[in-house]
């Protein structure tokens, strides 16, 4: 699985780029023809910016999980959603597949919520997270857990099935995806495995996005920004009818590059984040503590 406070980076985006072309011609028709301007300025307000990828079954969100900004944006999208009436559910990768808010009223406590959802504060901090599910259940509209289980994981290891659900170049991508994401410190035995893991995640939410779906109205996927990449995460495993736009959330400069054309339908950025080397955090974290 993929450092869960790492923000995606570009260093493997070069080996996508057919991959991306392919998707923009496959997936990206009437929303391409959208401005950059107007509606998607970076400083319109968020509901205009959603309005304006209407109509679609599904927005996928990619956040970067450390950036403010992001949790603040996402909660603004289940508002204008739920304003309008066109919330289905919330579906977030902080949850796993299986846990529902959908038996509780609008009234539940944050307590009741959490526990509904088998929320981890230390993988997930509910500060974070905490405002935009809430949103949701004061709407009255359900919050499903869209992530691979953690006790199904170690079958996924295994799951030679899961190398196939990607075609080739895209699966290898994802290998590569999965060494930056690890800061190439995983022994080559672990690629494929740890890259199933990340396929079978990727299905899991889109599975979860099927069973969410409603005529008229828009299921909203949060996850991290590498899970809604069209040609590689999410979008791979949803059925061709189901309309979908992809929005990757960005805290970067305005000056700084962006993914290719293809890797989303949107980017909305917000303002960079302090230099951080999330390596040197990973690789202290991971090195043996001494006895005592």
């Amino acid at each position: 699985m993929l450092l869960p406070h790492r923000p995606a980076r570009a260093s493997w985006l070069p080996l996508l780029l057919p991959l991306f072309a392919a998707a923009a011609l496959a997936g990206c028709s009437a929303l391409s023809s959208l401005s950059a301007s107007g509606a998607d300025a970076p400083d319109a307000p968020v509901a205009r910016r959603v309005a304006a990828l209407q109509p679609v079954d599904a927005l996928l969100l990619g956040e970067q999980h450390d950036a403010p900004e992001h949790h603040v944006i996402e909660r603004e999208t289940v508002e204008a959603l739920a304003a309008r009436g066109h919330l289905a559910a919330l579906a977030l990768e902080m949850a796993e597949e299986g846990r529902s808010t959908a038996q509780l009223t609008p009234a539940a406590t944050e307590a009741q919520v959490q526990a509904a959802l088998d929320w981890s504060d230390k993988a997930w901090p509910w500060a974070s997270y905490g405002p935009a599910v809430m949103a949701a259940v004061r709407a009255g509209v359900p919050v499903v857990g869209a992530n691979l289980p953690r006790a199904r994981m170690k079958d996924a290891m295994a799951d030679v099935s899961l190398d196939v659900q990607l075609n080739g170049e895209a699966f290898t991508a994802q290998q590569d995806a999965v060494r930056e994401g690890h800061c190439r410190m995983l022994p080559e035995s672990q690629i494929v495995p740890m890259t199933r893991i990340q396929v079978g995640r990727d299905r899991a939410m889109a599975q979860a996005i099927v069973k969410a779906k409603r005529p008229g109205q828009t299921v909203l996927l949060i996850a991290g920004a590498g899970h809604v990449v069209r040609a590689l995460g999410v979008p791979q495993h949803l059925p061709d009818d189901v309309k979908i736009a992809a929005v990757r959330l960005m805290a970067a400069p305005a000056s700084a590059a962006g993914p290719e054309t293809g890797d989303y339908d949107r980017i909305w950025r917000t303002p960079p984040l302090p230099d951080k080397d999330y390596c040197a955090e990973f690789k202290r974290q991971a090195r043996p503590q001494p006895r005592t």
